[in-house]
């Protein structure tokens, strides 16, 4: 679905309240030119309570972090965020959106140097289903291991969002698609599994469940802490800092992606080959639902990882 077959009319930028169609910005502005831009992906589901934001606070959190290392001074606190994503919410009447904030150096000049160009910040939200198709949730998909590697903590931050790094994703998510899979696992510069180009990877082995820790550059997933919290709770013992070798990926009982956008999607064959019977496994299966469970508000626990609108 593309934006002008949406209804959303409104987009906060520094501010101020503008129509979408308004939203610009010049094209020497310095983040069109060299990346220098930090994001965050979040999602407001539609509860029995009402709409609620799914752990907005720690999305907020780091994207105060990610404007660390680029030496960025958001014009707002994390109040002022919030205040303008809820309003932004309600203008637009949705009960369930996508949440993008974007942080990016703007126009002034064209060195590679920011130091004279200002901190722009924007909102935007949109109604947006399963990132990689509602069949996916359900049934699985098909993935390869791409031929792009994850760029390493030594030579980028990955701990951040950086919008010049997804072109490491770009590339390693079209190469997929034009081999017939869905997604992409991409290995790090070591050649261990590092993560999807939008998600984080789990795998399942002998009732355990592992997944890439923090020191195998890949990001570090708000989905990703918020499942292992969810797993652990269901008497699953999550190993978080662990290396995985791609051979792994082939004989694993079940593997799945979690992300803001992808929630959980089951794994269902890697390089065309079958993980556990091909299809969602059950452990990934009472995650899932638990998941699902947890963000829609059907149940009383983990309430403070909710933001009401």
């Amino acid at each position: 679905m593309g934006f002008d077959e949406m209804d959303v009319d409104t987009i906060w930028m520094d501010g101020e309240f503008v129509d979408w169609d308004d939203a610009q910005v010049h094209v020497l502005t310095h983040a069109m030119h060299y990346g220098t831009g930090v994001f965050e992906g979040a999602r407001c589901y539609d509860t029995e309570n009402g709409p609620a934001i799914f752990r907005w606070e720690e999305h907020v959190d780091r994207l105060f972090d990610s404007c660390l290392p680029y030496e960025m001074e958001i014009d707002h606190s994390p109040a002022e965020l919030t205040e303008a994503t809820k309003e932004l919410i309600n203008r637009q009447d949705l009960a369930s959106c996508y949440i993008r904030p974007l942080v990016y150096y703007g126009y002034n000049s064209l060195g590679v140097s920011p130091s004279d160009c200002p901190t722009r910040t924007m909102i935007a939200v949109w109604p947006w289903g399963a990132y990689l198709g509602e069949d996916a949730l359900e049934n699985g998909i098909d993935v390869m291991v791409s031929s792009w590697r994850k760029h390493a903590s030594s030579q980028i931050p990955t701990n951040v969002k950086t919008t010049g790094l997804y072109v490491n994703s770009l590339l390693a998510g079209e190469e997929a698609r034009r081999n017939g899979c869905a997604e992409a696992i991409v290995l790090n510069k070591e050649g261990n599994v590092a993560e999807g180009p939008g998600e984080n990877i789990f795998l399942v082995r002998d009732g355990e469940i592992f997944t890439p820790g923090l020191s195998e550059s890949i990001l570090d997933g708000i989905t990703r802490n918020s499942v292992t919290r969810i797993a652990r709770d269901l008497g699953y013992t999550v190993n978080d800092a662990v290396s995985i070798s791609r051979g792994e990926l082939y004989t694993a009982d079940e593997l799945f992606f979690t992300g803001s956008a992808a929630e959980v999607t089951p794994i269902k064959q890697v390089d065309n080959v079958a993980i556990g019977d091909g299809s969602r496994g059950p452990i990934t299966e009472e995650i899932q639902q638990k998941f699902f469970d947890v963000v829609e508000r059907r149940t009383d626990k983990y309430e403070e990882w909710f933001e009401y609108v």
